[in-house]
């Protein structure tokens, strides 16, 4: 006999002595109610019941859209390997020679200088000709500036022919400058790419235009320009622009420029081409050259480095 029929039992032999024992009362259910419907316990009061959980999203602030620049690691030690300079390496000769060459250039980007520079803190770095080793020059200025301590440097590629800015430290095509200038991205943020050397961002080319001359010479580039100049007081944003003298998009883009450094590879570049490359450069406010790749005696020295 199992459990359930000794129950059943026991409650018959309690009734017929003259228990009143109700169906259930031992854990069994009343056969003659079996699959009916349990009543369903009352609900409790409106004012008892738990409050609803708030599933909504929290309002968010359009007025102040949050940054969205990526995050990209560079290769340090490819880098330092590659000739270029790198936070942490040891003292050389390079990283003394472009303190020298980015002193009068912060100072007057910081209006320390004697005659104030309007826009001071945009600085384009470009050559007469290609292969004179202004990218090189203008990445090592990039990370001698994030160096400092008083400021931060944006580093843009602004080659928008022949971009190498981010092919020389090691990272993928990436959207850019002529993004915004298009309008395929809204916010410059978007574009920006934040690297493990705390001061330095870089902004690429972007995606390559056959308008890219109009795109330089717009209104959009010049808001942009304005708005890189003056949103961060301590930034000073360098431009690895084009060569002078085969392309137009440096010339146009030197005209809203605060400082210019036009880089001269020793021994090498035509003299015609270096006074056809500063002629252009007339109505800059500030020029100043670099002599790139010097060998022998003036290299000892620290006006001179080399570059590969």
């Amino acid at each position: 006999m199992n459990i359930i029929e000794q129950a059943a039992k026991r409650m018959d032999e309690l009734r017929r002595s003259g228990v009143e024992v109700p169906w259930g009362a031992v854990g069994v259910e009343d056969p003659a109610k079996a699959g009916a419907q349990q009543p369903t316990p009352p609900s409790a009061p409106v004012s008892q019941q738990a409050a609803p959980i708030q599933t909504e999203p929290p309002v968010v602030d359009e007025s102040k859209p949050a940054r969205r620049s990526k995050d990209v690691a560079l290769d340090l030690f490819r880098l330092q390997e590659a000739g270029y300079l790198v936070p942490g390496a040891e003292r050389s000769l390079l990283e003394e020679e472009f303190r020298i060459v980015k002193r009068p250039l912060i100072k007057n980007a910081t209006g320390e200088s004697a005659a104030p520079v309007s826009r001071g803190n945009l600085i384009m770095v470009t050559s007469a000709l290609p292969g004179e080793g202004k990218t090189f020059s203008a990445i090592n200025l990039a990370m001698s500036i994030a160096m400092e301590l008083d400021h931060t440097v944006l580093l843009v590629d602004a080659d928008v022919v022949r971009p190498a800015v981010l092919n020389r430290l090691g990272l993928p095509p990436a959207r850019g400058l002529l993004d915004v200038l298009t309008g395929q991205v809204d916010d410059l943020s978007e574009v920006m790419l934040k690297t493990n050397i705390p001061k330095l961002t870089i902004l690429p080319a972007g995606t390559a235009s056959s308008r890219t001359t109009e795109l330089l010479a717009s209104g959009a580039m010049d808001d942009l320009l304005n708005d890189l100049a003056t949103s961060y007081h301590d930034r000073i944003v360098i431009f690895d622009a084009p060569p002078l003298l085969p392309s137009t998009e440096s010339r146009v883009l030197a005209t809203r420029m605060g400082q210019v450094v036009v880089v001269v590879e020793a021994d090498t570049t035509p003299v015609d081409s270096v006074k056809q490359a500063f002629a252009t450069l007339e109505s800059c406010p500030v020029v100043l050259s670099v002599l790139n790749k010097c060998r022998g005696k003036v290299a000892n020295t620290a006006y001179g480095y080399y570059a590969v």
